[in-house]
């Protein structure tokens, strides 16, 4: 029955087929982003960091430097991940939704990249190292007191909504919007309107995330199942699997109408 099987699940479209490799280690970078952020959120869970008072974050992490460490770089380095599972999206649905993909392309990828230029997580910062190892070094009370001063403005900066987490869900919801438009056959419909719901609960929760904190919430454990769902939609693509029934009609690439022959 290859026929019946080949309605069902239509093949990749040729312009796809050459960048299937793309397509399966972004596939995996998105799988491993959220592997990654739940070993940070174990590490989060064994010794909390303080959020509150530059002291005593100092002390902390003197005290479990190995674990804080460990912990700020897995908040951290993974963030170069979505980069790479945004350029998978883009070069698969540019045939068709070029415009909305590029648009998406850049509010989805690079706030994730600009993360990455300051060590700074919501959790913690790099930074904070070296302060915790001068303010312990400190002979006396006025520097310790220093030290704990600059700790607590980056503290601040921690606990602040940052515009580039606004703008990465922004991304989302635009990159899903274009998954919906784009043919039914690259990606199944419900991780596309799973993004468009992740996008959009997560502009709201970014923008009221010490308001109303339980959105945030929400907002993580979506952002992490679209993640998975869209890793695994690309690593179908990249196995030559497509999301869904065939629509009926061919994409549309550039330079060409639908059902006329290529140039030679």
């Amino acid at each position: 029955m290859p026929e019946l099987q080949s309605a069902i699940q239509p093949p990749l479209p040729g312009d796809l087929l050459q960048w299937k490799p793309l397509f399966r280690w972004a596939g995996v970078a998105s799988v491993l982003f959220v592997v990654l952020l739940i070993a940070a959120l174990v590490l989060d869970f064994l010794a909390p960091p303080p959020v509150h008072g530059g002291s005593e974050t100092l002390e902390f992490i003197a005290a479990n430097k190995a674990n804080y460490i460990a912990e700020q770089i897995l908040w951290i380095l993974p963030n170069i991940l979505p980069v790479l599972v945004f350029t998978a999206l883009f070069v698969a649905l540019a045939p068709t939704q070029r415009s909305l993909a590029l648009i998406a392309l850049i509010f989805g990828a690079l706030p994730w990249a600009l993360i990455l230029a300051v060590p700074v997580s919501s959790r913690g910062s790099l930074n904070l190292i070296y302060l915790s190892d001068r303010f312990m070094e400190a002979g006396g009370e006025e520097e310790r007191r220093a030290y704990a001063t600059a700790a607590e403005a980056m503290i601040a900066e921690n606990n602040t909504p940052a515009i580039v987490g606004t703008l990465s869900a922004f991304g989302i919801l635009l990159m899903a919007s274009a998954m919906t438009r784009g043919p039914q056959a690259l990606f199944p419909r419900w991780v596309a309107w799973l993004g468009v719901a992740t996008g959009a609960l997560g502009v709201a929760s970014e923008i009221l995330r010490h308001a109303v904190p339980e959105f945030y919430w929400g907002y993580g454990v979506l952002l992490w199942v679209w993640f998975i769902a869209a890793g695994i939609a690309l690593i179908r693509l990249s196995l030559g699997k497509t999301g869904g029934k065939s629509s009926g009609q061919a994409p549309r690439t550039a330079g060409r109408m639908p059902g006329t022959p290529p140039s030679a």
